[in-house]
C-alpha cells in the first residue's frame, strides 16, 4: 500500500488505465511540436484546464519547480509594468520552512540548510527574511507578513505560499490564514501565489487547497498529479492582466505544452471528476485521522492534516526507535511511508484507495507502533542495510 504517493503525484492511483491510454494514444500521433508551431491538442488543453479551474489563462511547463520559477517571473514583470516597482527592485516574499523546489532561485527562498548549503551565491530579493527587521516571516503568522508588507510593500510584487506546508511536515495553518494573507495582499497591491503542486488536485478534500479558505489566488501553481504520475507536467494559472505582462519570446520551454503532456493532463483531470476524488478525499480523510487518533501508543505525539494529506508526528523521546525505523517496519509489512523533518511521517495514500484498504493501513500502522517499542533495532527489516549506508533520516525528501 502506497502511503507516500510519490509526494502526491499519483493521486489518481498508479498507472491509471485512462491516463495511460491517453499517453499511449497520443504517443502514436504526435509527441512534440515545440511552441513554434500550433498543434491541435494544446488549444484543447488550454481551454479545458482554464475552464476547469476558472482562470483566464494557462502557461504550461514541465516540473513543479519550473512552474514556480515561472510564477516568480510573472509576478516580477507584473510588478514592474503594473505596480510601478523600480527596475530590479521587485521582491517576492515567502515563509520560513517553505519548500517550492530545488532550483537556484527557489533555494534562495529556502531556510533549509540541506537545500542551501554549498549552492550559493543566492538570488536577492526573494525569500522569507524581511530586510528591515532581519526576521523571517513565519508560516501562519499574519503579524510577520504585515510587518514585512508595511516595511517593503511598494517593492513587493508577490507573496508565494503553500496552503499547507508539505515538506515542513504537513503544517496546517489556522483556519482563515490564507484568506487574511490574501486580504493583506490586496491592501498592499501584492499578488498572492498559491503553490498547489502538492496540495492541489483533490489531495486535501478540495479541488485546490485554497478553497478551504474560499480564496482565489492571483497565480496558482500546479504539478505532480496534473499527469497522474505518468509524465512531467506543470501549469501556471492566472488572469490575462497578469499573464500578458510576458510577451511572446520572453519566456518558454521546449517541452512545455507538448501534445503528449496535454493529452495526459486532460485525462488526469477528467479522472478526478469522474471518480469524485475531491469528495472521497474529504470523507476518507476525516475517517483516517479519527482512526489514527484512536491508536493508543506513547509514540504518537500528534496527528494532523486535511483530506488525505496527513502527518503522524512521532515522539522519539518515548523510545530508542526513530520515525525512520518505524517506516522501515511499515515497509516490511506492506505499507510505504517516509519521514520528513526527522520525526514526522507523511501519510498521503492514493485517492483511489477504498475505505477498507485505508482501515487496513491503519491496522498495519497500529500494530507496527505496538511491536517496534520492544524490538531490537537489528531485527527491523532493512535497518542494518540502511545503517551501513549512513543516510540521514530525511534522505530523499522531495
Amino acid at each position: 500500500m502506497d502511503f507516500l504517493c510519490a509526494y502526491s503525484a499519483v493521486n489518481q492511483g498508479h498507472c491509471h488505465p485512462k491516463i495511460v491510454a491517453a499517453l499511449c494514444d497520443q504517443a502514436q500521433k504526435l509527441t512534440l511540436s515545440s511552441r513554434a508551431f500550433y498543434n491541435d491538442v494544446f488549444g484543447r488543453y488550454a481551454k479545458f484546464i482554464t475552464e476547469y479551474f476558472g482562470y483566464e489563462m494557462v502557461l504550461p511547463m514541465n516540473t513543479g519547480a519550473e512552474a514556480v520559477e515561472t510564477g516568480i517571473k510573472l509576478a516580477r514583470k507584473w510588478g514592474y509594468l503594473k505596480k510601478g516597482i523600480p527596475k530590479n527592485k521587485a521582491i517576492v516574499v515567502s515563509c520560513r520552512n517553505n519548500f517550492h523546489g530545488r532550483t537556484t532561485t527557489i533555494i534562495s527562498m529556502s531556510t533549509d540548510s540541506d537545500a542551501r548549503e554549498g549552492f550559493g551565491p543566492y538570488m536577492p530579493c526573494v525569500g522569507p527574511v524581511c530586510p528591515a527587521t532581519g526576521r523571517s516571516v513565519d508560516y501562519n503568522s499574519i503579524k510577520d507578513l504585515e510587518d514585512a508588507f508595511e516595511a517593503h510593500g511598494p517593492h513587493i510584487a508577490a507573496f508565494l505560499v503553500e496552503p499547507i506546508q508539505g515538506e515542513a511536515g504537513i503544517i496546517v495553518p489556522d483556519d482563515g490564514y490564507l484568506k487574511k494573507a490574501y486580504d493583506l495582499c490586496k491592501k498592499h497591491n501584492i499578488l498572492l501565489i498559491a503553490d498547489e503542486v502538492q496540495t492541489g488536485l483533490a489531495r486535501t478534500g478540495k479541488l485546490l487547497c485554497q478553497e478551504h479558505d474560499e480564496v482565489r489566488a492571483d497565480i496558482v501553481i500546479l504539478g505532480k498529479a496534473l499527469s497522474g504520475g505518468v509524465y512531467p507536467i506543470s501549469a501556471v494559472l492566472t488572469s490575462k492582466d497578469i499573464m500578458l505582462c510576458i510577451k511572446p519570446g520572453e519566456h518558454g520551454s521546449t517541452y512545455g505544452g507538448n501534445p503528449l503532456g496535454c493529452a495526459v493532463a486532460i485525462a488526469a483531470l477528467e479522472v478526478i471528476k469522474e471518480e469524485s476524488l475531491v469528495e472521497k478525499a474529504a470523507v476518507l480523510g476525516e475517517k483516517f485521522r479519527s482512526a489514527l487518533r484512536k491508536i493508543d501508543s506513547p509514540l504518537i505525539q500528534t496527528v494532523r492534516g486535511k483530506g488525505l494529506l496527513n502527518a503522524l508526528v512521532i515522539d522519539e523521546t518515548k523510545s530508542d526507535k526513530t520515525a525512520w525505523q518505524l517506516c522501515l517496519l511499515l515497509k516490511s509489512r506492506g505499507l510505504l511511508a517516509k519521514p520528513t523533518h526527522k520525526n514526522i511521517i507523511r501519510l498521503a495514500p492514493v485517492l483511489s484507495i477504498t475505505e477498507e484498504e485505508l482501515m487496513q493501513g491503519v491496522k498495519i500502522i497500529e500494530q507496527a507502533l505496538k511491536d517496534i517499542i520492544n524490538m531490537k533495532s537489528d531485527n527491523i527489516p532493512g535497518y542494518l542495510e540502511d545503517s551501513k549506508l549512513n543516510l540521514p533520516d530525511q534522505f530523499c525528501d522531495d
